[in-house]
């Protein structure tokens, strides 16, 4: 039995979810897998910093985060950000000599910094390949030490390639998420208010609280809307949500929800996703053909993500929240523009699969 090590870290929910995702399906393949928070395991301290910080960052300082984002995404700076995993890349040797993979798997960019450093330094000869959970590559992901890249897509294997990154090394096969998300489920599907637009909306495991102000206009449409509100950890967002949409509002349908396991049966029944364009949020929507309408991103990674769906016509971007009603009334209006988006999606999703991931693993293994 084959032994794989799959690397996480949990700066967001996204990298988490994209390891689960690998862990459920390498099992089912026969392999023993086991899934390690590096950074929680290896520095406490660093791991606080690093994901309380991101936290801190995106929900109070998104613009700092941006400008962060952009600072790293240079040679030079990507360089002394290294230094800062040195003690992190001994503690992982130490980790992966007592349990002997096989194979790593690593769903964080910071990931490539710590097994570069071992592999650079010949303390390990374990292949590596790295999952890349946005839609363009950091250069944090830029790395001689990487055996194979998995991409969500072609647009991001190009990007990797203008880095440097050698063609037949990348692969676009999808970020990796929950297998349930490729079956269609017809029972929930039938839940569907047929008299009512549907709509999912969220901003992911945090649940950043720009969704208040997304359904404050929202509720003002003139369609009949039905809308599922899925909170995230926000405890806070979904009282005063809830306190909020206690009342019923003629037209509208609020359904209003915390952090939640059912995203994928919610999308079987909605018309479109109002979100964040988050890595796995989005890979989640052109799996199941879900249009998407951005009202905001995180700068930097989300940002980036926008600007692809968008170029790829799977989105629709809304810059003013005053501007979010007359581009939804445009969707519901319009059968055939939603329908344009929903191909653009299947398009991109046609080459998605999780089992292509094994059989890279497996042809790596072989090597």
């Amino acid at each position: 039995m084959k032994k794989l090590l799959i690397l996480t870290a949990s700066t967001g929910q996204g990298h988490n979810q994209a390891a689960d995702s690998l862990v459920e399906t390498f099992s089912q393949f026969g392999y023993e897998v086991i899934k390690y928070d590096f950074l929680y395991n290896s520095s406490k301290l660093l791991n606080n910093v690093l994901v309380v910080g991101y936290e801190l960052f995106a929900t109070k300082a998104p613009n700092l985060y941006g400008t962060f984002y952009k600072a790293t995404n240079i040679k030079s700076m990507n360089n002394i950000i290294k230094i800062s995993f040195w003690n992190t890349s001994r503690k992982l040797l130490k980790f992966i000599d007592e349990n002997k993979p096989d194979l790593i798997i690593g769903t964080h960019p910071f990931t490539i910094n710590v097994v570069s450093m071992l592999k650079k330094n010949q303390l390990t000869e374990l292949p590596f390949i790295s999952i890349v959970t946005d839609f363009k590559a950091h250069y944090t992901y830029v790395s001689n030490y990487v055996d194979a890249y998995v991409t969500g897509s072609e647009y991001t294997k190009n990007d990797l390639i203008s880095r440097g990154i050698d063609s037949d090394l990348i692969f676009p096969y999808g970020i990796p998420i929950r297998r349930e998300f490729y079956v269609k489920n017809h029972e929930y599907a039938e839940v569907k208010d047929t008299d009512y637009f549907n709509i999912l909306l969220m901003s992911g495991s945090m649940g950043l609280t720009n969704i208040y102000y997304v359904l404050k206009e929202l509720v003002n449409n003139k369609h009949k809307l039905r809308i599922t509100v899925v909170c995230g950890k926000n405890t806070n967002l979904k009282n005063k949500l809830l306190n909020s949409y206690s009342k019923p509002i003629e037209g509208k349908k609020i359904h209003i929800l915390g952090y939640t396991n059912d995203i994928s049966a919610i999308m079987d029944y909605s018309d479109i996703v109002i979100s964040k364009p988050g890595g796995l949020t989005v890979t989640e929507s052109i799996v199941k053909n879900l249009p998407l309408v951005i009202p905001f991103a995180i700068p930097g990674q989300e940002t980036e993500n926008t600007e692809f769906l968008t170029n790829e016509g799977c989105a629709i971007y809304v810059d003013n929240l005053k501007a979010l009603n007359a581009s939804l009334d445009n969707l519901i209006e319009d059968p055939e523009l939603l329908q344009t988006l929903k191909k653009n999606l299947y398009r991109l999703s046609s080459k998605f699969s999780l089992e292509a991931i094994v059989s890279l693993a497996e042809n790596i293994l072989k090597k």
